[in-house]
């Protein structure tokens, strides 16, 4: 697949002896990585500055991030928030509205409950789990940038914030002046500009074990790709498998053969956001919507795949 747009001042600004340098850590709760054209000699501590900040604002599983005490506190009151996390609720909120509830960031009670969260796996099927996300209310104030819940509520952006850490960070790559990257964050990637001999990063798309589909090479030219899989995360009770994939209008884990969710944008908040979204609909629904919002989609639903119009139209 390739960019249905190429930036021309990217190809004439590139310097073909230049070096790629590589950096890695670990943050989010998995590893990032780097790969940077010419890139300052402090680039990794920014990178990790970066992906600190978002922990500390958005973390579910990090006590004392922002997020963590606003799930805490007193339900009725009103809290401010940094304006990285108010970005992140907006677009999460957004995408919520445009999937008719299919993703929703107020998971995170019913996510703690079913052993996804803060405090651990669980190894029991929860009970009443219609009944306990029939409401769960979040109030925004986008203007303001404050938040406020109802009763039994809690936010949970894990279905959003990683691929936010990686817009954060490459943010802030491009502010440092390094026109020329590939960073991953636990699977989630964007690509800026070119490699030094031209060539796009390319990148291999995440297949679901076992799959007979053939993984998609993807030219990251300024986009991004997110992929969500049913397959990652779970637990076996009862001899059923329960993915940490979640239908917010059931409260329970999806029932569906959709294995993963692929969507390339220049966002990779986006692209996250969106990929999760997708994983809940199943495929038809999942792809008739991306051609609405015009999202490059790709779904795996058992041995078949579904391609999105935008999707198609970038294939070389």
């Amino acid at each position: 697949m390739i960019p249905r747009a190429l930036t021309p001042a990217t190809f004439a600004a590139r310097d073909p002896g230049a070096n790629i340098q590589a950096f890695s850590g670990e943050s989010m709760g998995t590893i990032w990585s780097l790969q940077a054209v010419s890139p300052p000699a402090d680039v990794g501590q920014g990178v990790r500055a970066a992906l600190d900040t978002v922990v500390a604002q958005m973390s579910q599983w990090e006590v004392g991030s922002d997020l963590s005490r606003f799930n805490r506190a007193s339900p009725g009151h009103w809290h401010a928030i940094p304006p990285e996390f108010a970005q992140v609720l907006g677009a999460a909120l957004e995408i919520s509205a445009a999937s008719a509830g299919a993703f929703d960031p107020a998971l995170g009670a019913l996510t703690e409950r079913w052993g996804f969260g803060s405090a651990g796996p669980v190894d029991t099927i929860p009970q009443g789990g219609e009944a306990f996300a029939a409401d769960r209310p979040i109030d925004f104030d986008a203007a303001a940038r404050r938040i406020r819940r109802g009763e039994g509520a809690a936010l949970d952006l894990s279905g959003i914030a990683k691929g936010y850490g990686v817009d954060f960070a490459a943010e802030w790559l491009l502010g440092v002046g390094v026109r020329h990257f590939l960073i991953e964050v636990g699977g989630e990637l964007r690509g800026e500009g070119v490699r030094p001999d031209g060539q796009p990063w390319w990148v291999d798309v995440e297949a679901p074990p076992s799959s007979p589909i053939a993984p998609y090479r993807i030219a990251l030219h300024d986009l991004s790709v997110a992929t969500s899989g049913s397959y990652r995360r779970g637990f076996e009770a009862d001899g059923r498998h329960y993915s940490h994939s979640f239908d917010p209008r059931t409260g329970r884990p999806i029932i569906s053969d959709v294995s993963s969710v692929t969507v390339v944008h220049r966002s990779c908040m986006m692209a996250d956001g969106w990929a999760t979204a997708l994983t809940v609909l199943g495929p038809k629904a999942a792809i008739e919507l991306a051609d609405q919002q015009g999202l490059a989609a790709c779904v795996v639903a058992g041995n078949t795949e579904y391609l999105s119009r935008e999707w198609r139209e970038m294939l070389a």
